[in-house]
């Protein structure tokens, strides 16, 4: 699941296929992709020079930097793939419901006020993970109780 989530976030088309791009920012709405670790620092820092921490999401899982300031030392910390997957799995847990579906816990990862967007966004996950694992085991993988 976290895969599928961080296609939608992040999913750049490299040689013919949608990968998840760890040094992917969104700042104010805008996608912008860098080529390595040290550019998407440098990227992030400026960012924030421009604009309010909320308007930016970092990482393989577009973790917003305002929002979820609790959670990382450094804004450049959000551009390590592992602790940026590590956080959005956090993210997830929080959001879910024991016995619930793991897409209405992703659904609120995008917009925790649920609604439209929300289920659109989950739509769209969903499409990416029953591309990576196939239909019916994508629903079944929603229904576990792990990210």
């Amino acid at each position: 699941m976290l895969y599928a989530v961080a296609l939608q976030e992040s999913g750049l088309r490299r040689g013919g296929r949608l990968v998840p791009w760890p040094w992917t920012l969104n700042v104010a709405g805008t996608a912008r992709r860098f080529g390595s670790h040290v550019e998407a620092c440098n990227g992030l820092n400026k960012a924030l020079r421009e604009v309010p921490p909320t308007r930016i999401d970092a990482g393989l899982a577009q973790i917003n930097l305002g929002y979820q300031k609790h959670r990382y030392s450094h804004p450049c910390d959000l551009l390590d793939p592992y602790r940026n997957l590590a956080i959005a799995a956090e993210i997830l847990r929080e959001q879910h419901t024991p016995g619930e579906d793991w897409l209405l816990a992703i659904g609120r990862y995008h917009r925790p006020a649920g609604g439209a967007p929300a289920a659109r966004y989950r739509r769209s996950v969903s499409q990416h993970l029953a591309r990576v694992v196939g239909p019916s085991r994508a629903d079944a993988s929603t229904r576990r109780n792990t990210p």
